[in-house]
């Protein structure tokens, strides 16, 4: 039993024996809100001018940089290309985000204007956050895109893997409990509810590498509360999978998905004594 006057010493052993090459998690979580804010200013401030944006952008790049540097032991490139890479990728991101948010709007009759989405709707800001660390995933940077993700999960409860294969037009409503897993495919024009798992059939470390969660087709609607989970499972174009529902296996295009369940209403006073909830 360590005493608490030994502790400070063996705590310090400890953390020499712990990898030093991680990134800081508060400069990752400060440099994912800093992208949003710089892609979409009217966040924080009306005012939005050239020399502004250009001061932004190169903030942006050292800060990147500063969070990359610890890591470079055990980056595939140096810091500075990788984050030339990334920035490289930031314009069509962006144009990917701008479409997303109008399918938000075209498709939710509580959606105002796309300014709203990108204000305070927790579906958009996942998605935007998935698709700036799925750029940080490709580029092979460890550690750096499971912060980030892991960040906006915390805030929206929206659990999106930085590895998972969006495509455009992507729309989540509410959100809460969505789990979409690292080797997910998602086609065009995706719309899914709140409480949607896209998971796999099994967590064991033998499937690691391996196709473990399903493939949404273009133009697949999931409503809440469903669960669709194995690498096989195909769910074809154009298919609407309604709410509960546990899908593990494929469906062809075009189909409805359903749990059919029986509702009961019945009057109260029928009963000779009142149903105690107790908890």
């Amino acid at each position: 039993m360590i005493t608490i006057e030994k502790f400070p010493e063996y705590l310090l052993q400890q953390y020499n024996n712990f990898r030093k090459e991680v990134p800081s998690m508060t400069k990752a979580h400060r440099f994912i809100d800093n992208m949003i804010y710089f892609l979409f200013p009217f966040k924080i401030d009306k005012k939005c001018t050239l020399p502004l944006i250009e001061l932004n952008i190169a903030q942006l790049q050292i800060d990147l940089r500063d969070i990359l540097t610890p890591l470079e032991p055990v980056l595939e490139d140096s810091a500075n290309n990788l984050t030339r890479d990334f920035f490289t990728s930031v314009p069509a991101i962006y144009e990917n985000l701008v479409q997303d948010a109008k399918l938000f709007v075209d498709f939710d009759p509580a959606a105002r204007s796309v300014e709203s989405v990108i204000l305070y709707y927790p579906g958009f800001y996942a998605i935007a956050v998935y698709r700036l660390s799925h750029e940080l995933f490709k580029l092979k940077i460890p550690y750096l895109p499971r912060m980030i993700s892991e960040f906006a999960h915390s805030k929206t409860g929206i659990d999106i893997h930085p590895g998972a294969l969006i495509g455009n037009h992507f729309f989540i409503d509410h959100g809460t409990g969505v789990v979409i897993g690292e080797t997910t495919i998602i086609g065009n024009n995706v719309k899914i509810y709140q409480g949607v798992t896209l998971g796999a059939l099994s967590v064991a470390k033998s499937m690691k590498g391996k196709k473990r969660h399903p493939t949404l087709e273009d133009n697949v609607i999931v409503y809440s509360g469903s669960t669709i989970l194995g690498g096989d499972t195909i769910v074809g174009h154009d298919t609407i999978v309604g709410g509960n529902v546990w899908l593990t296996r494929s469906v062809p295009p075009n189909s409805v998905v359903y749990h059919e369940s029986k509702v009961i209403i019945r009057d109260s006073k029928d009963f000779k004594e009142p149903i105690n909830f107790v908890i």
